[in-house]
Formats: C-alpha cells, structure tokens, sequence
C-alpha cells in the first residue's frame, strides 16, 4: 500500500503498487477458486472455473514474471516490461474473456475520486500483435499498412452502477499514414484517469480491430499497476478544509496590513 500526502488542502492519495502482497520470485497469483485480492484501496476481482488442467480464469492476478520473449498463452501473464512501473516488482494482469465469465473489475469501499495509472501490453499480446499466431494477425499486416488498432476503455461508476465517463487508451495503434508512427505500448504508461471523477468502481473493456467469428482475436490481456486514487472529503471535512482556508487566507491579509 503507498499512501502519498498530497498536501494540507488535498485529500490522501492511494496507490495500488501489488508490492503489499506476497509472491515467490517469477510466479503469479492463481488460487484455482473465484476470489479477490486488495492493494491500496482497490479491490480486484478473480474469476475461476475448473474445466480441467487449471483451466480456466478471468478478471486479474498479480504477478512478477519477467518473461518478455516466449509467445503464446502458456506465458499470459507476463508484462511486457518485464517488471513492475518505476522498477517494481509486482505488477496486475487483467484477462477480458470472450463470452464467458467475468470481465475485469476494481471496486472500492466508498466512493473515491480517480487520479490515474500506469498500463502497458502483456508478452502475451504484444508478441501475437508483432507476428501474429494461430489465432490473430500481425498487426500491420505484410507490408505494414493495414490499420490495426488495440483498445483499451477504463469506465468509472457510481456507487448506483452509473456511469461517470470512460477514458480510451491505445494499446497498439497502427493507423498512421506515415508507418514510422505506428506504436504498441512496451513501456509503462501513465494514463490520467480524473476526468472518471468520483466512482465507486472501474469496469475493463478490449476492443480490436482483428476480430472474428467468435469476437475479438487479438490476446485479450493488459497489465496494469500504480492505480492511483484519492480520498473523497466528507462535507463536514469539506466545509472544515474551506473554513481553514479562509482564517488562513484573512490571517494572510491581516500581516498584510
């Protein structure tokens, strides 16, 4: 848990960093039952059910794998940073499933107000979007100009399941007419998540452009990590903060004087 002071007329920030929770070195969180796990002031929801082989999970884990070379599902929940945001360890990874289960979700116990996040790609899909597999393209296609896209939406919600915006974020773009600006995310990211304003909860969307009979092909997986968010004032802690800051300001004034 990072808990970062923003000041004396700001509220507490938060920080979601996964180092607060235990791992053996180069593994990820898998207990094989639905459940969820808590970092900061985010709650993440793990999804699982046994259709045999440790298959099969949706929602998030937590992880610190480093593997950034080994393409295909067995290795789904790697960064493609190879750590966590800021040289950490521990880092989340979200699986959006296709028709089934549920879909990644973060809740919170009261209502706080969204600050932002770092993202980037799993190795898992940034290899499947760079040379294509058995099931999606190369994004670009043979020569390059085919215009790929991979989408990510990150949805806020009040506390009665409303809306309260949605900010858009591109994992891989590649609809530039000059190729040289085409992109897939290798770094952390930060993405500033305020305009989502104050919300109960966060929903997860993928949307690509490689999509097929039975939706999207491309790797539905992202990693996430720093979430950041900050305390809600009560109105009689609002009140009290405006109040301080108006004895302050006259205080100002007086010496002034």
């Amino acid at each position: 848990t990072g808990l970062i002071a923003a000041g004396p007329a700001q509220a507490v920030e938060s920080v979601s960093t996964f180092d607060d929770l235990s791992l053996a070195p180069d593994s990820h969180f898998f207990p094989e039952t639905p459940t969820t796990f808590t970092s900061g002031a985010a709650t993440f929801n793990f999804g699982y059910t046994d259709w045999g082989g440790g298959c099969c999970h949706t929602g998030w884990v937590y992880s610190n794998e480093t593997d950034t070379t080994t393409a295909g599902h067995l290795n789904q929940h790697a960064a493609y940073t190879g750590a966590g945001a800021e040289g950490s360890d521990n880092y989340a990874v979200a699986f959006v499933p296709i028709g089934y289960g549920d879909a990644p979700t973060v809740s919170f116990a009261g209502e706080v107000a969204a600050v932002g996040t770092y993202l980037t790609n799993t190795t898992y899909a940034a290899l499947s979007m760079l040379n294509g597999d058995g099931f999606a393209k190369r994004f670009g296609g043979d020569d390059g100009s085919d215009p790929d896209w991979f989408r990510l939406s990150i949805i806020g919600l009040d506390g009665l399941g409303a809306q309260t915006g949605t900010v858009e974020v591109y994992l891989a773009d590649y609809r530039f007419e000059d190729a040289a600006e085409d992109y897939l995310l290798e770094t952390w990211t930060w993405v500033d998540l305020s305009s989502l304003g104050t919300v109960s909860s966060l929903a997860f969307a993928l949307e690509s452009s490689d999509t097929g009979a039975f939706g999207m092909n491309t790797p539905g997986y992202f990693a996430l990590d720093n979430l950041t968010v900050s305390a809600v004032p009560e109105p009689a802690q609002a009140w009290m903060m405006v109040a301080g800051l108006a004895l302050l300001a006259g205080a100002r004034r007086r010496r002034r004087s």
